[in-house]
């Protein structure tokens, strides 16, 4: 069964065609995507509905290059995702592809700006031109003030903010997100995901976050429903 979502106007950023996952073979073969196709354009954000196991984490993986489909076509940016190599997808992850997780994932000895910086480190951005970046996307964020403080200073909120602004550090095209909200309260989530969609519309990325939160599925452009690995 395959299942497609509408395709929206403008230039389209992220493209599935048909996509499938299994895992494993025989009595424990797992089918977690099952003919999957969307499109997604620029400056749209869009939230992917799901219940735990319903395959969101598995199509977030493979549309930024962490996991490969047992069969289907994957393109991001104009890239075949499915045709890059182990450099290809590195690449695609450090010019093209951010994902923010639920855990935040950030460095416990740096701060809030080494920890934004480091994508940058890593792009071997020039470092005065790295800082001046860091400051300014924590002022984006709402956190300019808490620069030098470790993760274990700050709140939950405060170290999702720093996540994703750590994530837009490269200027990426595509941003994806994997229930950015589900260490947080409601209304500390509520704030986060205000502060996501102002991004994307101010800054036209394209973003599709996986989500239970009913207040980022009301903010959204549109939302996506994935059931036992299908789209609708």
């Amino acid at each position: 069964m395959t299942a497609a979502a509408e395709v929206v106007a403008g230039p389209v950023i992220a493209r599935t065609e048909s996509v499938t996952r299994t895992f494993g073979s025989g009595p424990t073969e797992v089918r977690a995507l099952r003919g999957v196709s969307l499109s997604v354009s620029q400056g749209e954000l869009v939230a992917l509905r799901g219940r735990s196991g319903s395959g969101k984490t598995t199509l977030l993986s493979i549309l930024g290059g962490l996991d490969r489909p047992t069969s289907g076509r994957v393109e991001v940016a104009g890239q075949d995702v499915t045709a890059l190599d182990a450099d290809g997808r590195a690449r695609l992850l450090r010019d093209t592809v951010a994902f923010i997780f639920q855990a935040f994932g950030l460095i416990p000895i740096l701060s809030a700006a080494e920890n934004v910086g480091l994508p940058m480190r890593l792009a071997r951005t020039a470092p005065a031109a790295r800082e001046r970046r860091a400051a300014a996307l924590l002022d984006l964020v709402g956190i300019g003030g808490r620069a030098g403080l470790r993760p274990y200073e700050m709140s939950g909120g405060e170290q999702q903010r720093v996540a994703i602004a750590r994530a837009l550090a490269n200027d990426p095209r595509l941003l994806l997100a994997d229930e950015p909200t589900g260490q947080l309260d409601s209304e500390t989530g509520g704030q986060i995901m205000r502060l996501l969609r102002s991004i994307v519309h101010a800054e036209g990325i394209t973003a599709i976050v996986a989500t239970h939160d009913p207040v980022l599925i009301g903010l959204a452009d549109r939302v996506l429903n994935l059931k036992d690995g299908v789209l609708s």
